[in-house]
């Protein structure tokens, strides 16, 4: 089965700056803003009225996430495992582009709803935390995008760029487009590649 690649590259307009994230190499880039922006880009505008130069405030403490029902962490579990084998296995420019594309395996399933999503995310979290390695949200959030699969789920799994500062981010979402178990500053984010399942829950 086919699963839908992410851009080649993405560009987002900030009016200062264009920031380029680079999914074939797995890069980002800060370009000037009369930099041309190349004709196979997506081009996405964001904005920023005045530069904050970094001296916004970020939450930086992770809060308790409550605990998800024992079936969904049970499907957790193959799905972090079959993410690091993703994430380790090839090489490293290709890994953003690779789990992109393995958090859209299950694009063609019927959409989860939020209740489901909310449990997947939160067994991802939990299962996360048993590796002795670095797990962030793109890792978290592939997890709970195949944890959904394994329950017959497809995700609203997004990927996106925050241009002050400048930062990568990636989450899952409720059908709806609302960010799920995630801070309100998830706003800041533009939207840079997204899955969609095409049919909702019967």
């Amino acid at each position: 089965m086919t699963v839908p690649h992410p851009p080649r590259r993405a560009w987002v307009g900030t009016g200062h700056a264009h920031i380029e994230v680079d999914y074939a190499r797995g890069r980002v880039l800060l370009h000037p803003p009369d930099t041309p922006v190349p004709p196979d880009a997506v081009l996405h505008t964001r904005e920023v009225s005045a530069p904050s130069w970094g001296t916004s405030e970020l939450d930086a403490v992770l809060t308790p996430a409550p605990p998800a029902p024992w079936r969904w962490k049970a499907a957790a579990l193959p799905a972090t495992a079959a993410t690091a084998v993703v994430l380790l296995c090839g090489r490293r420019h290709t890994r953003l582009a690779r789990l992109a594309r393995l958090a859209a395996i299950g694009h063609r399933l019927p959409a989860a709803d939020t209740g489901q999503a909310t449990h997947a995310v939160r067994a991802a979290r939990w299962a996360g935390r048993l590796l002795p390695a670095r797990w962030a949200c793109l890792e978290e959030s592939v997890s709970a995008a195949l944890a959904l699969a394994v329950a017959g789920r497809g995700a609203h799994w997004h990927h996106g760029v925050a241009t002050d500062p400048v930062r990568l981010h990636a989450w899952i979402a409720s059908p709806d487009g609302l960010p799920v178990e995630e801070p309100p500053s998830t706003g800041a984010y533009t939207i840079t590649h997204t899955v969609r399942p095409p049919r909702r829950t019967p």
